[in-house]
């Protein structure tokens, strides 16, 4: 299987030596460089600058980690997995070699050319094959090789061209860069472009990328298979391997989620495809720490020859996780299965709860499951707490889905504010807001706080622990800040890596609220209509306050979290 996470950014260290040694200068070299908190996007040619630059300690970090994980990777008879040049330069690259053939790509998500658009050398121009081959002969210098490489050319970024004549230069250089480098080599691709942009990747032109490779010499993640499998439409991936991969989480959201039908069915399903390219099984999350169970599914997945019985798997699950048999906490398990970890059809889990965006007359709050069973598992696992409470295991389940019940609550509060306002009942909005902003929202924080994988202080401090220098330290916080805030200097990407952490509830999403309650107050006083746009100029300031107001938040929990789970319960259970 595939250890690697959608977008992994690895081996990023031997850049700017290579960069170097080809005459870039530092500046230039600086300038294409994200933040840590940014790198992955950067390496897919999503992003440049942003929230940079590296400081030189931070290669020479990577560059020691690196060693420690390849060796402990191969002393477990792991096969490593070395990353590639996928064609994105440096601009410093344009002034060294004024003669090469290199264009710049189109902004990604929503970033304008100030950290975006990157330059993609032309796979055909001389250049990249030197540069690829120098990148890649470093590397393996450096440290070994198992023969697998890593590059993803156009994730997200659409080509030049639709020619499939085109695509298959373009995949045949970066594929012939690597040989250069080391004759055996073996390319691994994430197949995330091909469902993320169906309307250019039609099947002439996914076939003519995977056919600029031999046969055989292509591994393709097929990077979302739970829920979009492109095997199905690409003829099994047009006869190269692939593997079947559950992305499962986008952003490191918290949120209870899983589609495990279609987890303990879909390989299966894949290895009896007609004529199946399919040789493994992968879990690529783009964050892990959330819905263990999920994982703890998968990994045993791989090892199975067929489909589990998955409440009785899941029963047997409680039992191991907590060290004992508790006929209630099974029964808590057995409901979160078939409603939370049961969602169906196409299934994308971002994290869409009122709670964790910015708050509008426009919010999302539709689930794809019963939220009374979410109580009824909370109530149960609460049950079990005078047997299972010394569990680790048991306190941090027991955090998740209090805080999973809370933000049905949330939900809840916000749909009345939302009909209060429009009933134009001031009385109700006020009741209904106070209980949100001033108890609710302070309630989920304290719970939060009260387990040390739920802090905010503990993402903050485990940033600013890479540090050699205060200065670096505070760069590291605010790349830690800004990742699970407004992703990028004006909320570009807002929210996408939101979590549910003691510090942030109380000091982000909280004030966040807050604010919003009080323009529904003025504007319903006032009888002016609420502008959204004049909101969210002003809630702007609110976000942005919180990535830099240098506040140090606590990296020890405080508080007992079963006595607060169970004050929340007694206060809030449906």
């Amino acid at each position: 299987g595939s250890g690697l996470g959608k977008g992994w950014p690895g081996g990023l260290t031997l850049r700017p030596q290579v960069y170097r040694s080809l005459g870039l200068n530092q500046s230039e070299i600086d300038a294409y460089f994200t933040g840590p908190a940014f790198l992955a996007w950067n390496r897919m040619g999503n992003l440049h600058g942003w929230a940079g630059p590296l400081p030189p300690s931070w290669h020479l970090k990577q560059l020691y980690l690196q060693y420690r994980i390849v060796e402990r990777m191969r002393s477990l008879g792991m096969t490593t997995v070395l990353p590639a040049f996928a064609g994105h330069v440096p601009q410093g690259v344009l002034r060294v070699f004024p003669r090469v053939n290199a264009t710049r790509l189109g902004g990604w998500s929503h970033f304008d050319c100030t950290y975006s658009c990157t330059y993609l050398l032309d796979p055909e121009d001389p250049m990249f094959q030197v540069i690829g081959t120098l990148f890649l002969k470093e590397l393996i210098k450096e440290f070994g090789t198992d023969h697998i490489y890593s590059a993803d050319t156009f994730n997200e970024m659409t080509p030049l061209s639709s020619d499939p004549a085109y695509l298959s230069r373009v995949s045949n250089a970066v594929f012939r860069s690597m040989t250069g480098a080391d004759p055996e080599a073996l390319w691994l691709m994430q197949g995330w472009l091909f469902q993320h942009q169906p309307d250019f990747w039609q099947p002439a032109q996914v076939q003519a990328l995977l056919h600029g490779v031999p046969l055989g010499r292509m591994i393709v993640l097929d990077l979302f298979a739970e829920s979009k499998p492109v095997y199905q439409w690409t003829e099994s991936f047009y006869g190269q391997p692939f593997i079947w991969c559950m992305l499962h989480n986008f952003g490191g959201n918290h949120g209870l989620f899983g589609t495990v039908e279609a987890i303990n069915h879909g390989p299966f399903a894949a290895r009896r495809f007609p004529n199946s390219t399919m040789v493994g099984t992968g879990l690529v999350p783009e964050g892990i720490e959330q819905n263990d169970m999920v994982y703890e599914l998968m990994n045993e997945l791989g090892w199975r020859q067929e489909p589990l019985n998955l409440p009785s798997w899941v029963t047997r699950y409680a039992e191991r996780r907590y060290g004992a048999s508790n006929a209630a906490a099974a029964s808590a398990w057995r409901l979160l299965l078939r409603s939370v970890y049961n969602c169906t059809g196409v299934c994308v889990n971002h994290n869409h709860s009122p709670l964790v965006r910015r708050p509008s007359l426009h919010m999302d709050t539709e689930l794809w499951y019963n939220a009374s069973d979410v109580y009824e598992a909370w109530r149960l696992l609460l049950s079990a707490g005078a047997e299972l409470g010394s569990s680790p295991a048991f306190r941090y389940d027991l955090v998740d889905i209090t805080r999973q019940a809370a933000q049905q609550l949330v939900s809840d509060y916000y749909q009345s504010i939302r009909g209060a306002f429009q009933s134009h009942a001031l009385l109700e909005l006020l009741t209904a807001g106070g209980v949100l902003v001033y108890d609710l929202l302070p309630e989920l924080d304290s719970l939060l706080s009260s387990h040390s994988l739920f802090l905010l202080g503990r993402w903050l401090e485990s940033a600013r622990a890479v540090a050699t220098s205060d200065q670096e330290a505070e760069q590291y916080e605010l790349n830690a800040r800004n990742q699970v805030t407004l992703w990028g200097p004006s909320g570009n990407i807002l929210d996408y890596a939101n979590k549910q952490l003691g510090g942030l509830v109380l000091d982000y999403y909280s004030v966040r609220w807050s604010l919003f309650v009080s323009a529904l107050v003025e504007s319903l006083n006032s009888g002016s209509p609420f502008h959204q746009d004049q909101f969210n100029q002003a809630v702007f300031q609110v976000e942005r306050g919180f990535v830099y107001n240098k506040k140090r938040y606590p990296a020890v929990p405080a508080g007992d979290t079963l006595e607060i789970s169970r004050k929340l319960f007694l206060k809030y259970y449906p």
